[in-house]
């Protein structure tokens, strides 16, 4: 199981007609948490024309809600809220502010606008993957070392641990149907002289072949 989000809180920011748009995005991981997010950014620019907003939240993108915030109505919210959809991603709250410049955009200059000022921030916020997997640590003996870091550079598993005590203890982060693979493919390497230790499964990022925590 896995779904798409983005990883850092994104900002960016461009001008239209003297107006100014400026995107924001960041991950949520509840509404309770969007609706925060929102009312910091409307907090922040209490003094902008609109904070216009849209969420989406759960792993099936069950929670979706979106304020044009006085802009007409269909030209802000709905934008912004197609844009995170079109994008594929989840748990993301996205709020565009416009401090009004004076000209008029029109319907269509006022969607173009808002589903620029959402798309920026997503993009700088940067998308990732994230799926199920675990914390997997493997003790091992002094004269294996080399050998297991071979086998998981060659398979790109990467070790984001090494500790040395009276024995060699390495933490792979590995997906959830990998955990097996590697598992068993250290203890046929090492002639069955390893030992592990399977971490809870939860969400890590996935970025290329590696994983990241939060």
């Amino acid at each position: 199981m896995s779904y798409f989000t983005i990883r850092n809180e994104g900002q960016n920011e461009f001008e239209e007609k003297k107006s100014i748009f400026i995107g924001y995005a960041k991950r949520v991981e509840n509404e309770e948490e969007a609706k925060a997010y929102v009312d910091l950014i409307k907090s922040k620019h209490k003094d902008a024309t609109h904070n216009v907003y849209a969420y989406i939240v759960g792993e099936n993108a069950l929670i979706q809600r979106y304020s044009d915030d006085g802009e007409p109505q269909g030209t802000a919210g709905i934008p912004v809220l197609e844009v995170i959809k079109k994008n594929g991603i989840t748990n993301v709250a996205v709020v565009v502010t416009r401090y009004f410049g004076g000209t008029l955009l029109g319907a269509g200059g006022l969607v173009r606008a808002y589903s620029k000022g959402a798309s920026i921030a997503i993009e700088n916020a940067v998308i990732v993957e994230k799926v199920l997997g675990h914390n997997l640590d493997i003790s091992i003996d002094y004269d294996l070392l080399g050998k297991v870091q071979y086998t998981c550079a060659q398979n790109h598993w990467h070790i984001e641990n090494i500790e040395y005590t009276d024995v060699v203890a390495l933490r792979i982060l590995t997906e959830e149907h990998k955990a097996e693979i590697i598992m068993n493919k250290i203890t046929e390497l090492t002639s069955g002289k390893s030992t592990y230790k399977l971490g809870e499964k939860g969400f890590y990022f996935k970025q290329g072949e590696r994983l990241y925590s939060e």
